[in-house]
């Protein structure tokens, strides 16, 4: 039932007008980064609103009369109805991607993805990918950029953490009530609910349909907990990063088969589908299975046809982080999916997932399966898109690796969401309202027209905010806890110092993050924080997974520190990280403090929130940071070498942590002038938002997405799929020959001749069987690669050709070689096609 359903139920009895304008406007999550309607629910139940920032769960508890009221009060009334129309009038209006591409091949783009962090209202993430995911939802429906999320409804979602008074974390899993959500049931045309199968051995699963309205863009989500399931099934969709492999596998073939199978009951049909991370892989597959429907066209032809509108965006950094599969699981679950809706062999689909397609024992590996259907692969930083060359190298053998097909868009983060009322205001003054809507290529500009004391106002404010904030919720953790003291509850209200430098350090709490390097030598951490000349106070949060022992113990180490009677005043932990968590501590710390292994971090968006408000950053020089770091704006701690698990480099980095506090940000936060204002602090902030804040924004995430990758995916798909895959059985039939043939090319003799302006490179090549016009033929070395041109075939046998390369002079000729690699228009070498021949 939708909420406006229920509130209607609710209030049968009493003809209150206005309250469907409330429940239409709290059924958008519009709400979740356009703040003025923030005083409508918190003037309904301000206790409720503080605590939960659920328009949904107000408008259900909200007494009649105080309803009834509110609802009487003019300005009230008309403050609903202008935001209702301000809504209306954004569903409508020519956004940047309209205006920019009228005409554009985009339909829309079906963005997969296993969680999105939209608003606390809607429980259904856990960290990093979520933040991604929700961000881009949200700068797509700024932009106008045609995107529909895809993604599961979450009985209990991600854990809720306590941290005991042992200092040990204890794991909870509330229910989410869907009534108190921001979904609404999908519904047929004929008003039943709509419901997704996907036949299983023995019985069907059946998935329930949502809908989440985000601005102008459409979240779908699916859910398990239907009636007709088989008991077990209906626990599918319970918990996000729960239970064990088999778990992982049906939610994976819930997101991807049964989301790309929802698409097509709504009668949607994107030429774009972005997987957000590889759990979503499996809509590469029903993709194509619902092409081979459609056009009769078996299983190798379809997938050559629809990947060509296939986006990959892994975020992982290490190999250990894809979803591996056992072949007996797979068996299990999918071969009645793939021998008969696929219509292949189980061998020709595990090949898919392996790296060596005959080792049986290999398991299935969902980011390979990405890889080889899809048409553009990224990682999510500069940094990690090379880390991800090295770690997907093994499927493009003998191809150097920096030309493995991994390219990279690195994140941002939906700059409205995360910034403060205050430095909302600065914003809006100084760059326009619509600063966030289209270009940002002035805002840089505009943003160092801010004087020094408005900067230092706002940050002042928001310090003051966080810190509030922090002893409401260190005040509700103690009282939770029970044992506690009126004393110890009341000198939480102490805690703390609005004027005082406010570091914050919160992320999930795993072992290559290192969250206690700050614990590397407690006695210096004390006299650091507790300096009389220049106090530093320290707001941690974050959360270990369950099955995390040592993540787990390192929450227990901060827990241990934080007894210490002269931390207690100097260190907050507040527990059950989660977005309205996360919102305050970006909106208040000066320094936002972040210490991975490098390369571990893929991008790490938490730093790039704190930008918007005047937050500073001290972080290792991996994800975003490696490709943001300057002098001028924030600290860089390590050097830019990787140094993976070695306990002496962490040493190093832990007293180069400290030394970095004590000699440079702390001295530099203390400096002021005559009237009071750290001017050299101000001038890093100025630089850090004029130069940061608009280049790591999801607004230029998604213009760049949308730019570099759906519009050339649009085109190619559309290309390929007319007149039933004309041109992708013509591809398929090229792949295909130029495999059989390859083994027959080989060089000949080569010869290099120094010339006036460079070298003169000449090569034999002997094709073979292989068609001319099939191949290039390349000179390469490395970060140089250029094409020989053909001069002529050589006498006495048609399949031998000489080619030509003429290079500058500068660097030894040794350093280049002469090789073979395939060519056909619009197909993606290597990575649809990946045979190369070396000199």
């Amino acid at each position: 039932m939708s909420l406006k359903n229920i509130i209607s139920k609710l209030f049968s009895s009493h003809h209150f007008e206005g309250v469907d304008s409330l429940a239409e406007l709290a059924m958008n999550l519009r709400w979740s980064w356009h703040h003025s309607s923030d005083k409508i629910w918190e003037q309904l139940d301000p206790q409720l609103w503080e605590l939960t920032h659920n328009p949904c769960a107000v408008l259900q508890t909200v007494s009649l009369e105080k309803l009834e009221s509110s609802l009487e009060d003019p300005n009230f009334k008309k403050a609903v109805e202008d935001l209702i129309q301000t809504n209306k009038e954004e569903a409508t209006h020519l956004a940047w991607f309209q205006k920019k591409y009228p005409h554009s091949a985009i339909d829309c783009v079906a963005y997969f993805s296993m969680e999105y962090m939209l608003s606390e209202a809607l429980p259904i993430y856990s960290g990093g990918l979520g933040n991604v995911a929700g961000d881009q939802l949200k700068a797509a429906s700024d932009l106008g950029v045609p995107v529909i999320g895809v993604g599961l409804l979450y009985q209990q979602g991600y854990f809720r953490q306590v941290i005991d008074k042992g200092g040990e974390q204890q794991a909870f899993y509330p229910f989410n009530d869907p009534g108190q959500l921001p979904v609404k049931p999908l519904r047929t045309e004929s008003g039943e609910w709509l419901r997704i199968e996907i036949p299983l051995p023995g019985w069907s699963l059946w998935l329930r349909a949502w809908e989440v309205q985000v601005g102008r863009v459409k979240l779908y989500l699916l859910d398990t907990n239907d009636i007709a399931n088989y008991p077990p099934y209906r626990g599918i969709t319970s918990e996000l990063y729960g239970g064990g492999p088999a778990l992982r596998l049906q939610q994976e073939m819930v997101l991807g088969i049964g989301g790309w199978r929802l698409l097509m009951a709504l009668g949607l049909h994107p030429t774009v589908c972005h997987l957000n991370e590889g759990h979503a892989a499996f809509a590469v597959l029903d993709r194509a299975r619902n092409f081979m429907k459609a056009t009769k066209q078996p299983f190798d032809i379809a997938l050559a046809a629809t990947r060509a509108g296939n986006i990959f965006t892994t975020h992982t950094a290490v190999p250990a982080g894809f979803d591996y599969f056992e072949p007996a699981l797979i068996n299990q679950y999918l071969e009645l999916y793939v021998t008969q809706e696929l219509n292949i062999s189980m061998n020709e689909f595990m090949a898919l997932g392996r790296k060596n397609a005959s080792d049986v024992s290999e398991p299935f590996n969902m980011a390979y399966l990405a890889v080889r259907g899809s048409y553009h692969v990224n990682g999510v930083s500069r940094l990690h898109g090379s880390v991800s060359r090295s770690i997907f190298a093994s499927l493009f053998p003998r191809w150097p690796v920096n030309e493995v097909p991994v390219d990279y868009v690195t994140n941002g983060v939906h700059a409205p969401t995360w910034a403060s009322p205050a430095f909302n205001d600065i914003w809006t003054e100084h760059c326009g309202a619509k600063r966030w809507l289209g270009e940002t290529k002035d805002l840089e500009k505009e943003i160092r027209t801010i004087s020094d004391e408005a900067i230092w106002k706002m940050r002042t404010v928001g310090r003051k905010y966080l810190i509030e904030y922090s002893r409401k919720r260190l005040s509700r953790q103690i009282g939770a806890r029970g044992g506690a003291s009126e004393e110890e509850l009341q000198n939480v209200k102490h805690f703390f110092d609005p004027s005082t430098l406010t570091l914050g350090f919160a992320r999930r709490f795993a072992t290559y993050k290192r969250p206690n390097m700050l614990l590397k030598d407690p006695e210096r951490l004390l006299r650091l924080l507790t300096n009389p000349q220049c106090p530093v106070q320290l707001i941690i949060a974050g959360k270990a997974h369950p099955a995390d022992l040592p993540g787990q113990a390192m929450i227990k180490e901060w827990s241990a520190f934080l007894k210490h009677p002269e931390a207690r005043k100097s260190v907050i932990f507040i527990s059950d990280y989660d977005m309205l968590v996360t919102e305050e501590m970006v909106r208040g710390v000066d320094v936002w403090i972040n210490t991975p292994r490098r390369p571990w971090e893929a991008c790490g968006t938490s730093g790039m929130k704190v930008l918007v408000n005047g937050g500073l950053n001290l972080s290792v020089l991996d994800g975003w940071w490696a490709e943001a770091y300057c002098p001028e704006v924030g600290w860089a701690l390590g050097g830019d070498k990787d140094h993976g698990n070695d306990p002496a480099a962490d040493a190093a980095d832990a007293l180069a942590l400290y030394d970095l506090l004590e000699k440079q940000v702390i001295p530099e936060f203390y400096q002021r002038n005559s009237e009071g204002l750290p001017t050299t602090w101000i001038n890093r902030i100025r630089e850090s938002m004029a130069r940061l804040t608009p280049q790591y924004s999801a607004n230029r995430a998604v213009r760049e997405y949308t730019e570099r990758h759906y519009l050339p995916a649009a085109q190619a798909y559309k290309e390929r799929v007319a007149d039933d895959g004309a041109k992708a059985k013509v591809i398929r039939s090229w792949e295909r020959n130029l495999a059989d043939k390859w083994h027959t090319i080989r060089f000949g003799d080569m010869k290099v001749e120094t010339q006036e302006g460079g070298a003169l490179f000449e090569t034999q090549v002997y094709l073979g069987e292989v068609d001319a016009a099939s191949i290039k033929v390349e000179l390469y070395a490395e970060g140089d690669v250029r094409q020989m041109d053909f001069v002529r075939h050589l006498s006495g046998d048609a399949s031998v050709f000489l080619y030509r390369c003429m290079v500058p002079l500068g660097r030894p000729n040794s350093d280049y070689t002469p090789r073979v690699v395939p060519y056909y228009a619009g197909v993606s070498v290597p990575l649809e096609v990946s045979q190369i021949c070396w000199y």
